[in-house]
């Protein structure tokens, strides 16, 4: 990599559709879920943050530093982002979300390569946009702090009002494929050929 990058592991949601339960930890093929996304996005790097709200102590069993929103109010992927972007040392952070076991191993240094000269970049496998996968430099934190204040929660909106470019992973739909619901765990083991414990 051409700079220091902190990587952001977003298991802060409530994962309603996994009924409730802390969908960064639920087991695949013994495994928890965020493991198999750690494992993909820390070789590409410096460091990586667990953004956590709930069971941050199994989260720091990891090693790795957790981090929670800093608003009380599950207020979604952008409060995890900002804690992340307090939280880092490097001036660029990578966001994930911890339901994407297959992400691109080449997304950090292809979303470095397609900001070109902007402060953000984010995801796209060419039919949909994929705003959760995000390069994001640390100065957009106070502009974030104050668009989550007056009550915003939509990310692409943030991303657009940051002038943010999307960048495409064309043939890769796959990779950003995000596992929601205890079906699609099961449908992507049964793919992998895993047991599941």
């Amino acid at each position: 990599m051409h700079t220091d990058i902190t990587g952001v592991i977003l298991a802060g949601g409530r994962a309603t559709r996994m009924g409730g339960e802390d969908k960064g930890l639920i087991s695949l093929g013994g495994i928890p879920l965020y493991r198999h996304v750690l494992e993909r996005l820390a070789p590409q790097v410096n460091a990586v943050i667990i953004s956590a709200n709930r069971n941050q102590a199994v989260y720091q069993q990891s090693g790795l530093p957790v981090v929670g929103d800093l608003t009380a109010d599950f207020a979604g992927p952008l409060a995890g982002m900002l804690a992340g972007l307090r939280a880092a040392h490097g001036d660029w952070v990578a966001f994930v979300p911890c339901d994407v076991p297959d992400l691109p191993l080449t997304l950090v240094e292809m979303l470095w390569q397609g900001k070109q000269q902007a402060l953000a970049a984010y995801a796209s496998d060419g039919e949909r946009a994929h705003p959760t996968l995000a390069l994001l430099h640390k100065s957009l934190a106070p502009q974030l702090a104050e668009y989550l204040a007056r009550g915003e929660r939509k990310l692409m909106l943030f991303l657009k009002q940051v002038a943010a470019r999307q960048v495409e992973f064309n043939g890769q739909a796959h990779a950003f494929l995000n596992l929601n619901t205890p079906d699609d765990c099961r449908h992507w083991l049964q793919d992998k050929g895993i047991a599941n414990d």
